[in-house]
């Protein structure tokens, strides 16, 4: 009994301090993995809404894969649970089928910068629930959001007034998010990541379908590259890995990490398509950045 209570113990400590180094590693992979995802959505030969359809649809035997893997245990589902989960799957679909649609009416930088949008609007949630006014680092926060956003609009309207309409879709794509999110926290109070995810995924499909239907698009592709692209890189292994890396970093390295998808984005959309930053983008997105920073700094105050 005394020689394996400090083997446990060793033990114990070794996960608890490797756990975070496999967790900053995946995030940096997440974030690489998302920022391709506007890409691909470019490269789709089929409509915007329909892609989206495609990434969940796609994505669902290599998440129910994942699940057996890790042997999560689908929870004992109430009507409120599956209501929540319905929702989830209401709030990604539309998140998606506007963030798609703007992706190709906007520069990619601005679809990803405006599609993390979520960052700013979750902590805007959280005072409401708590009744607590932002602190002196979160409301700079929130006022060099909105400097930010201001910028990049401005130049985007500047350029043409289509890109104006593609960030306004990205933007309102960060709106859904941030009910999804609200959604998925609550969801995971009971789930694992993987079949929380996996829910909300399944929930999507539908909606996605009949929106493309609607929308007259073009549903069967040509080409399955791109759209196999999306759903293993950005649902499986982006999203998948995001969750993960959450649940063993605090939020500020999650926010500095966030900061890698606009850079490999817009790199992207430069080598690509020639889409160069100008001064006034460039002061626009480090704004943004800095605003992903010091709202998730912790508040003292709390402390």
């Amino acid at each position: 009994m005394h020689e394996s209570t400090p083997k446990s113990f060793s033990s114990t400590v070794a996960k608890q301090v490797g756990a975070p180094r496999r967790a900053f590693a995946a995030l940096m992979l997440s974030n690489i993995c998302l920022a391709f995802g506007p890409w691909f959505v470019r490269l789709a030969d089929v409509g915007p809404t329909a892609s989206a359809f495609w990434r969940l649809t796609l994505a669902v035997p290599f998440l129910l894969v994942a699940m057996r893997m890790l042997d999560e245990r689908v929870p004992r589902m109430g009507l409120a649970l599956w209501g929540t989960m319905a929702l989830s799957g209401l709030f990604f679909a539309g998140d998606l089928a506007s963030w798609h649609f703007g992706i190709l009416q906007t520069k990619l930088a601005n679809a990803t910068l405006f599609g993390n949008s979520t960052s700013l609007m979750f902590p805007i949630y959280g005072f409401l629930v708590a009744r607590a006014w932002p602190n002196r680092s979160q409301a700079v926060a929130l006022f060099l959001a909105a400097f930010g956003a201001a910028l990049l609009m401005g130049r985007s309207y500047e350029l043409s007034s289509r890109n104006l309409i593609g960030d306004l879709l990205c933007l309102f794509a960060g709106v859904l998010y941030t009910f999804y999110f609200i959604a998925m926290t609550r969801a995971r109070m009971v789930m694992g990541p993987v079949t929380a995810l996996t829910f909300s995924t399944i929930g999507g499909i539908a909606p996605l379908l009949l929106f493309a239907v609607l929308f007259g698009e073009a549903i069967w592709p040509h080409d399955w590259s791109p759209l196999i692209g999306l759903a293993i890189v950005s649902q499986v292994i982006g999203q998948g890995l995001v969750i993960y890396a959450l649940g063993h970093l605090s939020p500020l390295i999650i926010g500095l990490a966030l900061l890698i998808q606009p850079v490999i984005t817009a790199t992207i959309g430069w080598l690509a398509y020639g889409e160069r930053l100008g001064t006034l983008d460039l002061m626009g997105a480090i704004a943004v950045a800095i605003a992903l920073v010091l709202v998730r700094r912790p508040d003292k105050r709390a402390a």
